[in-house]
């Protein structure tokens, strides 16, 4: 799934305006006027067409955290911490966060969009990369999460 699929979806689900979700963008200090917060919300055959960077989309997600729960201050290991290439799990994570989402809670909005995943697989979405029962995000997975994610807020 790429960045621009979920970034629309968030988008729809929530019912951003495009000056919304560039207030997010800047709120986590990278800097994004209106227009090009729009062309990153076209399709990919639409004029105008930018793809979402991942380094943008983590910071419209971190914005989404910081406007669904507040600004906390960083610990001081955190302050300087690189962030690592974007895929599906922390794409999962911060959604998470940003919602307030428990474990029954994910797995509710999985099953509400139709999709049935047992807690143990849920809980090696969570997992560090490299642990024993870590598990790859598929796009199925975010796909239908966005899904319920749109059920349980847009309806």
């Amino acid at each position: 799934m790429n960045n621009n699929d979920v970034l629309r979806s968030i988008r729809y689900a929530l019912d951003l305006s495009e000056p919304a979700i560039a207030d997010m963008i800047k709120s986590s200090g990278l800097e994004i006027d209106r227009p090009a917060a729009a062309a990153l919300l076209k399709k990919e055959d639409e004029e105008g067409y930018v793809e979402c960077r991942d380094e943008i989309l983590s910071a419209f997600l971190d914005g989404l955290i910081v406007k669904k729960r507040g600004q906390i201050e960083p610990k001081p290991e955190q302050a300087n911490k690189p962030s690592a290439r974007l895929n599906n799990n922390t794409i999962l994570k911060k959604l998470r966060i940003a919602f307030e989402l428990k474990e029954d809670d994910v797995h509710g909005i999985l099953e509400q969009a139709g999709f049935a995943l047992s807690k143990p697989e849920l809980n090696a979405l969570f997992r560090k990369k490299g642990h024993k029962n870590y598990r790859e995000c598929g796009d199925q997975i975010l796909r239908n999460f966005l899904k319920g994610i749109t059920l349980r807020y847009r309806s």
